[in-house]
């Protein structure tokens, strides 16, 4: 058993990541940050996705409409990686531009520690795949971006995503044909957005979940149907991604408190409902670091 762990550890999270694609179905929970990560990893799953609608709702208090920057979002992952082990589904948007920004997004989000890193065919500047408004480059176009992708990993275990809203822009058959080219064109999970119904899901699931692992993504109140991941299993989809859910929660929370503050001018009526300090304490670790601390003093 020691050496298994220890086998675990030396494998590359990306790897990690291929063995879960392989394996049963599974939830990649969003995060936005080192602590939502961590968070994620606590509570005991084994991927995590890297939001770039969160990073722009938490880091800029603004829209997913293509406001944040590779850097930005790079910045984020490195953080996250720092602190969290988890294999990391990272949103790339669009490849920040043409095929050649594809080849720095991905060096650079590998490098920063992306296991999978997920591109879709939109314009720029691109928008929330729940927004309406989104325009489309040609499935040519995207298929140069997948091999721009392919051509530029360092780890061959990083998972390329790719990612068509095409069905918002130009229907549904015109989606599941981009999603049939792209898998053509070697990318290693495919992520048709903004399926509308189950009538959907099942199509999808049909003609591509045998030959590759399909991703689902759930937005609270977003344009697709909630499912559970066994209903998504069934529907024969790998991976579902809750993207926002933390923000929301968090959000939500938030505005909860900063009321009961302003209307109490006190927090003890809802310790219930936070962390107090021993307790944030020792999520993020504070008296094992202080511990690793002792054994540098005075040496």
């Amino acid at each position: 058993p020691a050496a298994a762990r220890q086998g675990d550890e030396l494998m590359s999270h990306a790897r990690r990541l291929r063995q879960l694609l392989a394996g049963d179905p599974f939830i990649a929970p969003g995060c936005y940050d080192a602590f939502t990560g961590l968070l994620i990893e606590q509570a005991g799953f084994a991927c995590a996705y890297v939001s770039g609608a969160s990073i722009a709702f938490t880091r800029l208090g603004r829209p997913d409409l293509g406001l944040t920057t590779l850097t930005e979002v790079a910045d984020v992952v490195g953080n996250i990686r720092e602190r969290v082990g988890l294999p990391l589904i990272v949103d790339g948007d669009n490849g920040f531009g043409n095929a050649l920004n594809v080849k720095r997004t991905v060096r650079l989000l590998e490098k920063m520690g992306a296991s999978a890193i997920q591109l879709e065919d939109q314009t720029l500047p691109k928008r929330c795949g729940h927004l309406d408004g989104k325009s489309l480059i040609t499935t040519g176009e995207m298929l140069g971006k997948i091999r721009a992708a392919q051509d530029a990993r360092t780890d061959a275990d990083t998972v390329i995503v790719a990612r068509t809203d095409a069905i918002a822009v130009d229907g549904f058959d015109a989606g599941l044909e981009r999603a049939h080219a792209y898998l053509e064109a070697g990318a290693d999970v495919l992520f048709v957005e903004a399926l509308r119904d189950l009538d959907q899901f099942a199509r999808v699931g049909r003609e591509l979940g045998a030959r590759v692992p399909l991703l689902a993504n759930m937005v609270e109140g977003g344009k697709t149907p909630l499912l559970a991941i066994r209903e998504l299993a069934a529907l024969g989809f790998r991976i579902a991604i809750h993207p926002g859910a933390m923000v929301r929660v968090v959000g939500h929370a938030a505005s909860a408190y900063l009321a009961t503050l302003r209307a109490d001018g006190t927090t003890r009526g809802m310790l219930d409902r936070m962390f107090d300090f021993q307790g944030l304490n020792a999520v993020i670790g504070t008296d094992a670091m202080l511990r690793d601390g002792e054994r540098y003093r005075e040496l």
